[in-house]
This record gives C-alpha cells, sequence and structure tokens, in this order.
C-alpha cells in the first residue's frame, strides 16, 4: 500500500508535511486546491479515515498513524482563524 506525504499551507502561512498510509487522501484533497478551515478539515477527515479504512482492510487492524496525523491537523486548526483558507500544496 503506497503511502502519501501532502504538503498543506495554514490560513497563517506556516507549511505542513503531512502523512497517509494510502491514497485514499487524493480522492478528498487535490493539489493546488485552497479550502475554507471547515471543509479542509472535513475532507482530512475522511481521506485519513478512508485510508486507515484501507490498512484495515489489507492488514486487520486500523491505522494509528493516520489517526495521530488526524489529531495533529485538529489540534493545528484550533490555532487558525476560523475563516481561514488551507492550501493542500502537492502529494508526493
Amino acid at each position: 500500500m503506497p503511502e502519501v506525504r501532502f504538503t498543506i499551507r495554514w490560513p497563517d502561512g506556516a507549511e505542513e508535511s503531512c502523512y497517509s498510509p494510502s491514497t485514499a487522501i487524493k480522492h478528498h484533497l487535490q493539489a493546488g486546491e485552497t479550502y475554507p478551515l471547515d471543509e479542509f478539515l472535513d475532507r482530512a477527515r475522511k481521506g485519513l479515515q478512508a485510508a486507515s479504512d484501507r490498512v484495515e482492510a489489507k492488514f486487520g487492524f486500523a491505522c494509528s498513524s493516520a489517526m495521530n496525523q488526524l489529531a495533529r491537523i485538529e489540534t493545528a486548526a484550533k490555532s487558525q482563524p476560523f475563516d481561514g483558507q488551507v492550501t493542500c500544496l502537492s502529494f508526493s
């Protein structure tokens, strides 16, 4: 299962490299697209959950790394303006 790194830019301009255990995240975020913060969080939740579900289907257990990444995203989002925009810069 190919893991994916995706880079985002928070509303405050900080960039962050994020991890997904599968390409499922690409069904929820697009490189070069900008999302309102609440929409980004919804897409990140769905994408990382889908990625974790793929791991569970293949190996029999959920992916704690995907859930840890989601927790880091949700924690970082709390310090951002609620009306801010998050850009998905790239996938690698």
